[in-house]
């Protein structure tokens, strides 16, 4: 027995030595995202307040490629990084998948002690292996959590038309601030971006998701892409005829980022706060009807159309879009600064 317990000892000091290491090499790749977005003041209140957000993120390039969570910065006015040095570093939203929850950024200037982390393959990650997760939990920054892959997802959400938006489970502690932050293998590689939790309490309950490695790099690194800066929910049934919408499906704006395309388009924002059942909506702004002449609806293969379709217009151009304004339809142009692969 007693032999059997010093070889476990053993066991935990050269595992616990292991992910001393692997931290270390792998942190200065690591940083807290830091936002700045504005939100309306409060229920059934008119104007603005602006509001600081926070995430977190991986550096994944020399030249200064963040990921981090869509929706960490979809929205965001300004978005900046701060290292574990303390050096805090302005950013661009460069393009951006909400359906499968994951951003790219881009730096105007990377630290010189900064390196960049590995991408990993994570079509080779199993059910059972372990890994750990760096990230800003309630402002703790560069916290370690550690776990196992507990299961991997299909969600059934096809993105682009191309992949079954793949996930993985882990029991790895998730908090708020950690969305964004990377899931590193034992090889001390990136094979998740941190995503959500399931909870009932609203803490981490041991039910946690990170989109796969491999999706982020196919969705933001190997095609083209793109930021709209926007968000809207989509509004049908009762809702739609109490807003006048001339048809059973339009898109509620909610927020657009400043200095974003959505924003260079002049599409509205909603402006007032209400609540409608236990959902929380933004009334006021625009509702969008068309997109590159394709009607909105709640079919999820639409809304992937529509993306395509504005992924496929040329540098610099703009695709069309009809919105419904105070009771009138407009025709508005919505510049698509898109990303080419590299």
């Amino acid at each position: 027995m007693l032999l059997l317990s010093g070889a476990c000892t053993a066991g935990y000091e050269a595992n616990a030595q292991s992910l001393r290491e692997l931290f270390l090499s792998v942190k200065s790749s690591v940083v807290v995202v830091r936002t700045l977005e504005r939100g309306v003041s409060g229920a059934s209140q008119q104007g603005f307040v602006q509001y600081q957000g926070l995430g977190s993120g991986v550096l994944i390039s020399e030249d200064g490629k963040v990921l981090t969570a869509a929706h960490v910065v979809q929205i965001a006015d300004r978005v900046g990084v701060e290292f574990e040095d303390g050096t805090f570093v302005l950013a661009q939203v460069v393009a951006s998948v909400p359906t499968a929850d994951i951003a790219l950024l881009q730096l105007e200037e990377v630290p010189p002690d900064a390196q960049a982390a590995r991408l990993g393959d994570s079509d080779v990650v199993a059910v059972g292996d372990p890994i750990f997760i760096i990230g800003s939990p309630y402002e703790l920054s560069y916290t370690l959590t550690a776990g196992y892959i507990s299961a991997r997802r299909g969600t059934g959400t096809w993105v682009d038309g191309l992949i079954d938006l793949a996930m993985f489970q882990t029991d790895a502690a998730i908090n708020k601030g950690n969305s964004g932050g990377p899931m590193f293998n034992m090889n001390g590689e990136v094979v998740g971006i941190v995503s959500s939790i399931l909870s009932r309490s609203g803490g981490f309950e041991g039910l946690g998701f990170a989109v796969t490695s491999n999706t982020a790099r196919l969705l933001l690194l190997e095609q083209r892409s793109a930021w709209s800066g926007m968000d809207a929910v989509l509004v049908q049934g009762a809702l739609a005829h109490m807003l006048n919408v001339p048809q059973p499906v339009g898109l509620l704006v909610q927020r657009v980022a400043a200095g974003s395309p959505a924003a260079d388009s002049g599409l509205r924002a909603g402006t007032v706060s209400v609540q409608i059942g236990e959902e929380t909506l933004l009334l006021g702004g625009d509702i969008i009807l068309e997109i590159s002449g394709i009607s909105v609806d709640a079919n999820p293969k639409t809304h992937q159309a529509m993306r395509v379709a504005a992924l496929a217009v040329s540098p610099g151009d703009s695709v069309r879009i009809k919105v419904l304004r105070a009771g009138a339809v407009l025709e508005l142009s919505l510049p698509i600064r898109v990303r080419s692969n590299n």
